[in-house]
């Protein structure tokens, strides 16, 4: 038997896959390329399968992390190329590895945000987006566990953004807290919708990066 964990991407209309439709999706994949998934004991067994870090609905990402238990004891080598020939359009594993970290240790994620104006970006926009961020206090709202709204403040949980222009565009670099708790960098934008309506965007995308350990290690 095995722990293994899979370094995949999640993009383009794969993007718009549910959390629950992306698990099932990868259950029936593994046992195509020739995996025997470890279940759980008891009544009702379920297979042994979990995504770190789940993604929300509507993001893309460089850097998903799925860990699962096989009966086999594998290494790794060769797992992505299998799952690779049964996964849809928008899903590729860039990787599959022995799980050694626990997931406890990530602790903060990158990510590319993209602000689209369809009639050009606003006078001064990146100015006034650093000086937003750089208050100690931006309360959104968030939805809790227990599906209540509850205001938060996103800047303790910011650790760097730098934000620049582009034709029709603003994009920031964003290392937010990833748990424990984490801010979905989504949430951003809402605060500039509700601080700096004229900087509101007719769009905006998120694309994570990378993830990290507390030491800004890269977590694998």
């Amino acid at each position: 038997m095995a722990k293994l964990r899979l370094l995949f991407v999640k993009e383009n209309q794969a993007s718009y896959i549910s959390h629950l439709d992306l698990m099932r999706t990868f259950q029936r994949v593994f046992p195509r390329g020739g995996l025997e998934l470890k279940h759980s004991q008891g009544f009702h067994p379920h297979p042994l399968i979990s995504i770190v870090l789940p993604l929300p609905v509507g993001q893309s990402s460089d850097c998903e992390l799925l860990d699962f238990e096989v009966e086999q004891d594998l290494g790794g080598t060769g797992v992505a190329e299998m799952l690779n020939t049964g996964l849809p359009a928008g899903l590729r594993v860039r990787e599959c590895y022995r799980a050694e970290r626990p997931a406890r240790d990530l602790a903060f994620l990158r990510a590319r945000m993209e602000f689209d104006y369809d009639n050009g970006v606003p006078m001064d926009a990146t100015r006034k987006l650093a000086l937003l961020f750089c208050q100690e206090e931006v309360l959104v709202e968030k939805r809790t566990k227990h599906k209540d709204l509850a205001q938060i403040n996103v800047v303790p949980l910011i650790r760097s953004v730098e934000w620049a222009a582009e034709p029709n565009l603003v994009t920031a670099d964003v290392v937010v807290a990833a748990q424990n708790p984490g801010l979905n960098p989504a949430l951003l934008a809402n605060a500039v919708a509700a601080y700096l309506p004229e900087l509101t965007p007719d769009f905006a995308r998120v694309r994570r990066l990378e993830l990290y350990d507390a030491e800004m290690r890269v977590f694998r």
